[in-house]
């Protein structure tokens, strides 16, 4: 019996996860049904409810706004996603006591691999744009990379809850800025990350473009854009025209991706199912 795997959020139908996920799948032999599901925060409740009838479900990616509704849908939170309290995967696991749903955190993966294949140096000073779910996972990257501390910008202090919390579960320095103050302050960093929706930080980008030479010409470090649609963004031209590297936030899509599909068939995710991944999203090969 074909089994089934979708990507949940909402909007979806700009989503890239479907085609990464076939493409591996296609190259692995399984037979592996992946869709993407347009489903809300107000009727995630009722859609996992209806899964628990149906026995043929290996796996759910989540993507907004459902990755900290998702945490009180599964049975049981591991890893990253424990610590957290944010949630991108649901591994449908069997058990002798029936199937269980179990939540992860591969974001975290995703960021890391994304940004140290661009050369991004050791222990960077970081700092990352937006304080919801996303820069949760973002939070626990750069701590993984080794930053003592982050400067986490946001439009407002009190919707950053996640953010907080996130820094405070891996014991990693934050500060909260208001997003007035990105633009200076992101040109001196090592490492950017953007975790805001498309275009929204198109301001900041004309703020960037805007600097004092004396200024912008400190643009040197890694930017990850977590928004991949429409692309290039705003801030990505930007940060390349003053001399930034900028990752593409397929890149990070790529890598969660692997840590999925891992989870989901149990199948070893080779540098050659990589390549057929890379190549269904237009992203240039791996070079090992």
């Amino acid at each position: 019996m074909s089994r089934r795997a979708a990507v949940l959020g909402h909007p979806i139908s700009h989503s890239k996860s479907p085609a990464l996920h076939r493409a591996a799948y296609a190259k692995l032999g399984l037979d592996i049904d992946y869709s993407a599901i347009d489903v809300t925060v107000e009727r995630l409740p009722a859609f996992m409810a209806a899964l628990e009838a149906r026995d043929n479900w290996c796996g759910l990616s989540v993507t907004m706004p459902l990755k900290t509704a998702m945490v009180d849908e599964v049975d049981e939170v591991r890893g990253a996603g424990a610590r957290l309290g944010v949630i991108n995967t649901v591994a449908f696991e069997a058990t002798e006591h029936g199937v269980r749903r179990i939540g992860h955190n591969t974001d975290v993966a995703g960021i890391v691999d994304a940004v140290k294949n661009a050369g991004v140096k050791e222990r960077p000073n970081s700092a990352i744009l937006g304080g919801g779910g996303t820069s949760a996972a973002a939070i626990a990257a750069v701590n993984e990379l080794g930053s003592k501390h982050v400067d986490v910008y946001v439009r407002d202090a009190g919707r950053a809850a996640e953010a907080k919390a996130a820094a405070a579960a891996v014991g990693l320095a934050v500060q909260l800025l208001p997003m007035a103050e990105a633009a200076e302050g992101l040109a001196g960093a090592d490492l950017v990350i953007s975790t805001l929706p498309p275009r929204a930080a198109d301001s900041i980008a004309t703020q960037l473009d805007g600097l004092p030479d004396k200024l912008a010409d400190g643009v040197s470090g890694v930017l990850l854009d977590v928004a991949y649609d429409p692309w290039p963004s705003r801030i990505a031209e930007v940060w390349h025209s003053r001399g930034g590297v900028v990752v593409p936030g397929l890149e990070m899509l790529l890598y969660q991706a692997v840590e999925q599909i891992r989870l989901f068939s149990g199948a070893d995710v080779t540098a050659d199912v990589i390549d057929v991944m890379c190549d269904s999203v237009g992203l240039p090969r791996r070079v090992y």
